[in-house]
């Protein structure tokens, strides 16, 4: 059995410094050795100092004198092989040899700038910088390969680690040894760098081996939960009834002292408020703390979060939905609603909503931390080490400088660890023990500590004019906010003067050409006290295309339109809608060309058995900034006897520029495929007494592999800049679904998931 690295408390801290590893294995993330537990993809003696020079044109790589190219990821691998696809672009442009690559992952060095993994933007941020890097080291190497050879650069190629002059060439490696490498490059150098033409690409959108999988599959990768120290005691939260308005009164720990190893139960000061109320079970072994962790009896006064229901927080949604001043106007390009609607000759309108949704990844939140020489080291699985080091700052009453993250491979994402609130705790929890600590959170505790996606409420309207043409249309979305929980600083300004959160109301901002529109972002205050909401794959275009494309079918089949024509119709690409480079060229044409690409893959129009309907579905997730054009065909049937609706089959079309990654470009899409798969049919948690309902897989009931429908993934070839595949798909699978569902059936369903009992509900009332 592979046991986890342990660090050694010895090893001195350092934040500045990381170890170029180089070794004959496929795959390393190094650190400089004070972070030797954090060496996620332990292989052979990874921190050999390989000797010599090392070339390093810019922070993002170097070459040793092996020929060995370490590149340095500053993003999060949880399942997703993000090295793999980043390594590939740098590797691309600088010609490198596949076989040589290695993956370094960093610490929270502020030099490697913004270090946040999530809303499907690592390709799509990473790629300029990454082929700049690249091709600013095949420049320099072919000159100096080229005074090497003794010909001039001109005459000189690279390809495969080596430059190339007529049958003579020289390794990358003898370069870096015998040559002078000692240019540098400036941002502005950079910027201006020619880099490959797609027809030149080698590496890019071919088929390549992930360099992570081995360890994974050999048991040899380190994750959070395995990191270990000298020395470390265990613990395990006592949570407090509400997730912010418990304060503890007292605590009898008389019970638990007869649990063997047990030492003492610990109330947190937390200067930051991400954990109050919080008591700390601390003991010598993890089993140890989870049984005295039951038998601690904790007496809090709590606020009047602890009875709200998901009854409250529905209707207090719709009460402001109800107020016409309520929420941030978005621009939507400009006009007068209001008066456009009261032209209009005919109007429809329709509410959505949507369950909180948990993340429910495998591996628990946990986090290591001790302090050492006036350094407080961390060490864990997280997404947004740029958004939790704030927090700790404030929390430990420590200079950022002070604080360093050594960030772990991720046993399931999926924007839970985003929200880095784990850390707190154990943090505060080593700070007060003057001892290592490492706090696991059970399953149960994971569920009720975690940043749920919030429960959604949604009204739109469209009004028509006499020839039943779109003349305006209204969307308005109530929702916790993860932003202005956890980035305040990321708030927006909308048109009216108020503050939203993009990432509540992404999605509503579509590509139709619907008229005049308005979109209102509205901040569930209620929401907002009673839990902490997170981000959660596709966070809001999973609720807020739910709402649109289903209420665009339904408008569709009001004026008696056929589905697809009506939306073809809409992609008109004027105005806003046209898109612009480098990101959105071609606008909503290309959202039309998927749709129409999976709509004739799927037969639509096509005859179908009784109670069995095809329903469609487009989306552009994650931003309109950055577009991954998506659509989806579902077939369903559905039995009107028991209600159970079975997806037979379904069509994906994607459009996400040029494909870095194919394979994991497919593992991406069909990832999240499922996972709106599990959301519209299966996932979803109520409200009752401030906390979630459901807590374990026996109650909350994600997809299951006897749930998994045929299906048919596509890609558009494209040469457009790449763009993100984590989260987009995951956004069209519901309102296909639900289009599906009508199409079967007649009846429309508007709550998500969707239950038998909701299929029942809706027959018994049509």
């Amino acid at each position: 059995m592979n046991r986890p690295l342990r660090l050694s408390p010895e090893l001195a801290l350092s934040r500045r410094s990381f170890l170029i590893a180089s070794i004959a294995a496929s795959a390393v993330f190094g650190f400089a050795p004070p972070a030797r537990a954090a060496n996620v993809l332990p292989l052979p003696d990874p921190f050999k100092d390989p000797g010599g020079p090392l070339f390093q044109p810019t922070i993002w790589f170097s070459i040793d004198t092996n020929g060995v190219i370490s590149i340095n990821i500053a993003k999060a691998e949880m399942g997703q092989h993000i090295g793999t696809a980043l390594a590939r672009i740098l590797a691309e442009e600088l010609d490198a040899d596949w076989s040589q690559v290695r993956l370094v992952s960093v610490d929270t060095d502020p030099k490697w700038g913004p270090m946040i993994t999530g809303g499907s933007t690592s390709v799509w941020s990473t790629y300029p910088i990454f082929s700049q890097a690249g091709a600013a080291g095949r420049m320099t190497l072919i000159e100096e390969g080229a005074k090497l050879l003794g010909v001039g650069p001109q005459d000189c190629v690279a390809r495969q680690g080596r430059v190339e002059a007529g049958d003579r060439s020289i390794g990358y490696g003898e370069i870096v040894r015998r040559g002078d490498l000692s240019r540098r490059f400036s941002a502005d150098d950079l910027k201006n760098l020619k880099i490959k033409t797609p027809d030149k690409r080698t590496l890019i959108g071919k088929p390549t081996r992930a360099l992570d999988i081995p360890p994974k599959t050999k048991g040899q990768a380190v994750y959070g939960i395995d990191a270990e120290v000298d020395g470390m005691l265990y613990a395990r939260p006592k949570l407090p009834p509400t997730r912010y308005g418990s304060k503890v009164l007292s605590v009898d720990d008389t019970a638990a002292r007869k649990v063997k190893g047990y030492l003492r139960s610990i109330v947190l000061d937390d200067p930051s408020g991400t954990v109050p109320g919080w008591v700390m079970v601390i003991a010598e072994t993890y089993p140890a703390a989870v049984r005295a962790t039951d038998l601690v009896q904790v007496s809090w006064q709590n606020d009047e979060t602890a009875h709200v229901s998901d009854k409250d927080l529905q209707a207090h949604a719709a009460a402001l939905i109800a107020d016409p001043g309520a929420g941030a106007v978005l621009d939507t390009g400009g006009g007068d609603v209001v008066a456009a609607f009261s032209q209009a000759k005919s109007t429809i309108e329709a509410t959505y909503t949507t369950a909180g949704v948990l993340h429910f990844q495998l591996e628990p939140v946990n986090a290591l931390a001790f302090e050492r020489d006036g350094v407080m080291e961390i060490h864990t699985g997280n997404q947004a080490q740029s958004f939790i080091l704030p927090v700790l700052s404030k929390a430990l009453a420590l200079p950022p400088e002070k604080i360093v993250m050594r960030s772990y491979l991720i046993g399931g994402g999926f924007g839970r660890r985003l929200n880095g609130d784990y850390s707190v705790p154990a943090a505060l929890a080593a700070k007060a023990l003057s001892r290592p600590v490492k706090m696991i959170l059970t399953r149960a505790d994971d569920s009720v500590l975690d940043s749920i996606r919030s429960p959604t409420v949604q009204t739109l309207r469209i009004g028509f004019d006499a020839d039943q043409k779109p003349v305006a249309m209204d969307h308005a979305a109530v929702a916790g906010w993860p932003t202005k929980a956890m980035v305040p600083v990321g708030l927006v300004k909308g048109t009216n003067g108020a503050l939203y959160d993009p990432f509540s109301i992404a999605g509503a901002d579509h590509w139709y050409d619907m008229g005049v529109s308005r979109v209102r972002a509205i901040n569930n205050d209620l929401a907002q006290k009673s839990f902490r909401p997170g981000w959660l794959r596709a966070v809001a275009p999973g609720w807020t295309n739910w709402a649109l494309e289903s209420f665009i079918d339904e408008a569709a089949h009001e004026i008696g339109q056929d589905p697809l024509e009506f939306r073809l119709g809409r992609f008109t690409g004027r105005g806003i809608n046209a898109g612009s480079a480098p990101n959105a060229v071609g606008g909503a044409h290309r959202q039309a060309n998927v749709l129409r690409r999976v709509a004739q893959r799927a037969g639509w129009g096509r005859q179908l058995p009784a109670n069995t309907g095809v329903g469609l579905a487009s989306s552009f997730g994650q931003e309109r900034e950055m577009p991954t054009w998506c659509a989806c065909a579902a077939e369903v049937e559905v039995d009107r006897k028991t209600g159970v609706v079975s997806v037979r089959k379904l069509w994906l079309d994607i459009d996400a520029g040029s494909i870095i990654d194919p394979d994991g470009a497919r593992a991406q899409a069909e990832g999240a495929m499922l996972w709106g798969l599990s959301m519209a049919l299966h996932e979803g948690t109520d409200f009752a007494n401030g906390k979630v309902r459901d807590t374990n897989l026996d109650t909350y009931t994600p997809v299951r592999i006897s749930d998994v429908p045929e299906f048919d993934i596509a890609f558009v070839e494209s040469t457009e800049a790449p763009m993100g595949l984590g989260e987009p798909p995951t956004t069209v699978i519901a309102p296909a679904i639900g289009n599906a569902i009508f199409a079967a059936t007649g009846l429309r369903l508007r709550r998500l998931p969707i239950t038998p009992g909701d299929v029942l509900n809706a027959a018994a009332h049509t």
